[in-house]
């Protein structure tokens, strides 16, 4: 038995922080610079007190209103993806697995994979159904970059933004979604990091003093990113890693529709899709209309495509995930 996504939903803040709002809390800075920085048009910010976790429950309720078909009845695998989960014990899979009144038969995973994690997600779904253990599993990811970024780092004000989602994978007799490939980079973890919070590293009285005049004390930690080595990370193992996908997938570079990455910058798409060699009609971007969402990323683009008419029944999607942690994870889905 193989499986296929269903159901896909995405949930964007009511704030929506375009670069003429961005700017006016820069001295000097003009909406047009901050383009020219981030390649981002507007991105949306979660209100305050708001989580992932929140953001993901709003993206299934749009995902219940588009299909009133569809019942959480139906649900008997759980998993949730967010890097700022609700406590550090029990997982937010539980609490929302509660808040949701799913089964008590219905098992519950956290996967805090970061950018990575709806494609890891998805994987572990696909080899849930197809192992027989699962028939309908929900995917709810939620992140909130922008609560972990300083208030005068206009770079990554500029590029992340929060969102929300809820994806239903559900066994297909016609498997639709491939093989899955990996690669972990870890050497790499220290170029793109949440700066405190975890338990190596916790939040302390200085760090709280220090950070007096931020929204929270930034009490969710600090991303720090060195971009010149995020971007090295992606041009020099992602190209290979696409084409170990597609060999794993038994496919051609010519045979695929269209290519979706994690949108993680406008330069690090740019730079993939001419080093991929990828037709620039076949790869699907809409960094500029929501900056880097984590997890949510390809969810949102593939949601996007759909609704634009883009996608038609048969076509063959690669999927391709990268980020924090330097983690790597790619599949082919047929739509």
């Amino acid at each position: 038995m193989g499986s296929s996504i269903q159901y896909l939903s995405y949930y964007l803040p009511q704030l929506e922080m375009d670069n003429n709002l961005l700017a006016d809390q820069f001295v000097g800075k003009k909406a047009k610079e901050l383009f020219d920085i981030s390649g981002v048009k507007t991105r949306h910010v979660a209100a305050k007190g708001v989580l992932g976790s929140d953001l993901a429950i709003s993206a299934l309720e749009l995902l219940q209103k588009e299909h009133p078909n569809f019942s959480l009845k139906e649900i008997d695998f759980l998993i949730v993806s967010t890097l700022v989960l609700d406590y550090n014990s029990p997982t937010t899979a539980s609490v929302l697995h509660h808040k949701l009144g799913l089964s008590s038969a219905c098992g519950t995973i956290d996967l805090p994979q970061g950018c990575s994690g709806f494609l890891y997600s998805l994987s572990v779904a696909e080899a849930m159904i197809t192992a027989g253990n699962a028939r309908n599993v929900l995917i709810l990811l939620g992140e909130v970059p922008t609560k972990a970024i300083h208030s005068e780092d206009i770079v990554l004000r500029s590029i992340f933004g929060d969102a929300g989602a809820a994806i239903v994978v559900s066994e297909n007799p016609t498997k639709s979604i491939g093989k899955f490939t990996f690669a972990t980079f870890g050497d790499g973890f220290d170029f793109l990091k949440v700066e405190r919070g975890g338990g190596r590293n916790p939040i302390d009285e200085a760090w709280i003093k220090k950070y007096s005049d931020q929204e929270n004390q930034l009490s969710f930690g600090r991303i720090e990113m060195n971009g010149l080595e995020v971007l090295r990370f992606a041009l020099k193992e992602i190209p290979g890693f696409l084409e170990q996908t597609l060999v794993k997938n038994g496919l051609t570079l010519s045979e695929i529709d269209f290519f979706i990455f994690h949108q993680a910058s406008a330069m690090i798409l740019k730079s993939l899709q001419r080093k991929c060699n990828i037709p620039e009609h076949k790869f699907i971007s809409n960094f500029e209309d929501v900056g880097n969402t984590v997890s949510c990323s390809i969810p949102i683009a593939l949601k996007k495509a759909a609704e634009l008419g883009n996608l038609k029944k048969g076509n063959k999607i690669v999927l391709i995930g990268f980020g924090i942690g330097f983690s790597c994870i790619g599949t082919v889905i047929e739509w």
